[in-house]
């Protein structure tokens, strides 16, 4: 299935909601059924995060994240229908998904500066093609006027447990407080986000239940 035609100016599928809700794999899976570029705006907090704990910058000192931050090159593409992100020309790979890194992301993402320059980056896919992107400020955010806004949702128990299956021990609820509660781009439901709710969902079920959302919300979908 893949949207009509090409000849429409590139759109932006916004899927946000909190920690292991379930919105990434919802993502990469969309991407591959309407051949879209899944884009995980996480990850490049993850990465910021990544290059401030390796060059042994505190998070919590504001003004020197953001001083390296300007020292940075930071370049984002695409291996086929998944993004990519380098810092310095590295790939940080497996080292993103660190409970070191788990640890300090929330508090490098809750620093305007950052916010501003990788939503930049972000609102730069669309350039070339258009995109499936997750995260937490998407629909409200990103790309406020898209029309295809999901917002995927999961009982607290639920995605505590997903993450105890993928081995990270960080608090659901320390990191669901820190990201509603930020000054900058607290996670919110967007307007005209549909709530898609994932806890008993299979991932099959969960798909189709976004496909359905999203031919809603006017998506041209050719079956």
């Amino acid at each position: 299935m893949t949207p009509n035609p090409t000849s429409a100016p590139h759109f932006a599928i916004a899927i946000d909601g909190p920690a292991a809700s379930g919105k990434s794999t919802l993502a990469r899976l969309l991407a591959q059924r309407l051949g879209l570029i899944m884009v995980n705006s996480g990850a490049m907090y993850r990465a910021i995060t990544w290059k401030v704990l390796r060059e042994n910058v505190n998070p919590h000192d504001t003004a020197a994240v953001i001083s390296l931050l300007d020292r940075i090159a930071i370049h984002c593409g695409n291996n086929g229908i998944t993004s990519t992100i380098t810092i310095d020309g590295i790939d940080p790979g497996d080292e993103l998904r660190t409970e070191a890194i788990n640890a300090n992301v929330s508090v490098i993402a809750a620093i305007p500066e950052v916010r501003t320059k990788l939503i930049n980056l972000q609102r730069g896919y669309l350039q070339h093609a258009s995109v499936v992107m997750e995260g937490r400020d998407i629909g409200s955010v990103v790309f406020p006027n898209t029309p295809y806004k999901i917002y995927v949702d999961a009982a607290e128990h639920v995605r505590a447990a997903r993450r105890v299956k993928m081995g990270e021990v960080d608090s659901i609820a320390n990191r669901d407080a820190a990201d509603s509660q930020r000054t900058t781009a607290p996670l919110v439901v967007a307007e005209g986000a549909a709530i898609l709710d994932n806890s008993f969902l299979s991932i099959d079920s969960g798909v189709d239940s976004a496909m359905a959302i999203l031919r809603q919300q006017g998506l041209p979908i050719a079956d």
